[in-house]
């Protein structure tokens, strides 16, 4: 496996020269990169959380740092933080939405994409095996790292598409895989797969189908649990049911689905807010709406209990079980379009969403660049 690392411990001779006249040239034109960094905020940010057809753009990689010079800007992470996942041996994963994956071990920031060995350039999901290997679905397979090299599983493999937008792994240990044509279950030797409905594409987000699955979970009983076009499906082992508007669920496009500490399940849906499920009845949870659509992508719970969730263009709200406080740019959440959050092993929030990534000191949020992740 090739490692990128971009780190430098040390200048000499010829390459201390030539790193100081470039490192003057990126100074003089610090006042054009504002600029342009600038322009680049007021991009719609709907734009940016659309499933659109991937458009590979040059990645937001910090080749110039050094003990003694440092880049005239802040890079950030990537320009769309995706996921964000910490596994057992507290490396911080970024999943990003067209560089690929970059792995904070807390002294360097490394980064992985094709060049690396790396199945793609879109990371949609992370998770972590029994043996610690860590997995990763993206635009063009399915990618396992096992601490040293990369293997990517696709079509030849037996998955039934490459385009894969959800990943779990149950209590059994079984990879179950949300792609483009439905599920597939891997047990580390072969793929299957299981049939849900077809459901309506739903040509709004660009790329869609009959048979997409937005995410997976299992809950507390084994139950598993799937998020389709025509709102949730689940299945208790034996039987496969469906739950929808006509039941009293917010919205059929189900964008995430999450059992909270009580039992109770939580929908992110694309055009109705988000709502949970006590077992009998649905209650809505009281947000800022849009006229056209609602968007939530994400459904986070907290070590503390609170559900977080993100609403397009309207920050990120944390509900503690009676009041969902909403934050927004006037807490220092610069981005509307926020798509992920977590809680890493020492209590602190991190949001990844359009413009990278953010963290949360408990009353306000920081945008995190390369060079700000590498100091803290």
């Amino acid at each position: 496996m090739k490692k990128t690392t971009y780190i430098y411990n040390g200048i000499t001779g010829v390459s201390s020269l030539l790193l100081l006249l470039f490192s003057a040239f990126i100074i003089s034109c610090n006042g054009q990169q504002t600029e342009n960094k600038q322009q680049s905020n007021d991009t719609d940010s709907r734009t940016s959380l659309k499933d659109i057809p991937l458009q590979k753009t040059q990645p937001f990689k910090n080749e110039y740092s050094s003990p003694f010079l440092q880049p005239a800007i802040n890079l950030p992470i990537s320009e769309f933080v995706r996921r964000i996942f910490q596994d057992k041996s507290n490396n911080l994963w970024f999943g990003t939405n067209g560089d690929g994956v970059a792995r904070y071990n807390g002294s360097t920031l490394d980064y992985f994409s094709i060049d690396e060995g790396f199945g793609g350039v879109a990371v949609r999901g992370i998770i972590e095996d029994n043996d610690g290997n860590i997995w990763f679905g993206t635009e063009r397979g399915i990618t396992k790292f096992d601490g040293s090299s990369f293997i990517n599983f696709t079509e030849k493999d037996g998955l039934n598409n490459n385009n894969v937008w959800s990943l779990f792994m149950d209590s059994k240990g079984i990879i179950w895989i949300g792609t483009l044509e439905g599920i597939n279950l891997f047990d580390g030797q072969k793929f299957t797969s299981f049939t849900l409905p077809e459901s309506k594409p739903d040509y709004n987000r660009g790329i869609t189908s009959a048979k997409i699955v937005h995410s997976i979970m299992e809950d507390s009983k084994n139950t598993m649990w799937f998020g389709t076009n025509e709102g949730a499906y689940y299945y208790d082992g034996k039987s496969l049911f469906n739950l929808s508007e006509t039941d009293g669920l917010c919205n059929n496009a189900v964008n995430d689905i999450l059992e909270d500490k009580n039992g109770n399940i939580w929908f992110a849906t694309h055009y109705g807010g988000v709502c949970y499920w006590d077992g009998k009845s649905f209650t809505k949870i009281a947000t800022k709406e849009r006229g056209n659509s609602t968007e939530v992508w994400s459904l986070f719970e907290d070590t503390a209990g609170k559900i977080w969730f993100p609403i397009e263009s309207f920050g990120v709200y944390r509900y503690n079980g009676t009041i969902a406080t909403n934050y927004n740019e006037k807490d220092g959440l610069k981005s509307g379009a926020i798509q992920s959050t977590f809680e890493d092993n020492e209590g602190r929030i991190w949001l990844g969403g359009y413009m990278g990534l953010f963290r949360f000191d408990g009353t306000s949020f920081h945008s995190v660049s390369q060079n700000q992740i590498l100091t803290h």
